[in-house]
């Protein structure tokens, strides 16, 4: 059995211990951290499946570290934090997290939106093919990279579902009800424009690659075109 590593990322060393606990007793295992800084170093250093990512940190909050960890990872990150105010939820969102966890919180919540969030980037899917070339676009599933024309692309793991989403439903008009509901969940709270903001930022990044077309009136598609 393939272990799943979680990083728990809080200030607060009851609720790192508690957390821990919870994961443990679920079989995942558990590095912690008291700091961003020290979480980052973890992260370089281990191989982290998963961020439990605290949001009212001294010194540097958790929205500052999600930042930092998306400049180079597309590792999962779960927002943890007493406050649940919806603007709270929408930033961290944006800024690249995949869920948000509102304390105090029970062991079967935390469980089940980490399985889900595990579930949607594809780490507990095992009869999906590991490898997708198509046209200049080669994607890696299990080592969660794009490479165009052999460079490698770095995604954010949204980018990354999205892409892996298409290339799963190759040629088919995807609405953008299918993709919100599918990478972002069916309780999110954001608005279809978060599809084409992704989409947007997808198509800068795969550069002279971009074979994500608009469907007017329905959403979007991924096709090769040969020329």
């Amino acid at each position: 059995m393939v272990q799943t590593n979680i990083l728990i990322i809080d200030d607060e060393e009851d609720m790192r211990h508690l957390a821990e606990m919870y994961l443990e007793n679920s079989g995942y295992y558990c590095y912690l951290a008291a700091s961003g800084q020290e979480g980052y170093e973890i992260l370089k250093n281990k191989k982290i499946d998963l961020i439990i990512l605290d949001i009212m940190m001294p010194d540097e909050n958790g929205f500052q570290v999600c930042a930092r960890i998306r400049e180079k990872y597309s590792v999962p990150i779960i927002f943890l934090s007493a406050k649940g105010e919806e603007w709270d939820k929408v930033k961290g969102l944006q800024l690249g997290g995949d869920d948000y966890i509102v304390k105090p919180f029970s062991p079967g919540e935390m469980i089940a939106r980490i399985q889900a969030v595990l579930r949607r980037s594809g780490l507990t899917s095992a009869d999906s093919q590991t490898r997708i070339q198509l046209g200049d676009i080669m994607i890696d599933r299990m080592a969660r990279t794009v490479m165009v024309a052999d460079t490698i692309v770095a995604l954010t793991l949204k980018e990354f579902e999205l892409l892996a989403f298409f290339a799963d439903h190759y040629a088919q008009a995807l609405s953008r009800e299918q993709l919100l509901e599918h990478i972002w969940g069916m309780d999110y709270i954001g608005s279809l424009r978060t599809v084409d903001t992704h989409i947007k930022t997808l198509r800068m990044k795969l550069g002279m690659a971009d074979y994500i077309q608009t469907v007017w009136g329905i959403g979007y598609k991924f096709e090769v075109h040969v020329k």
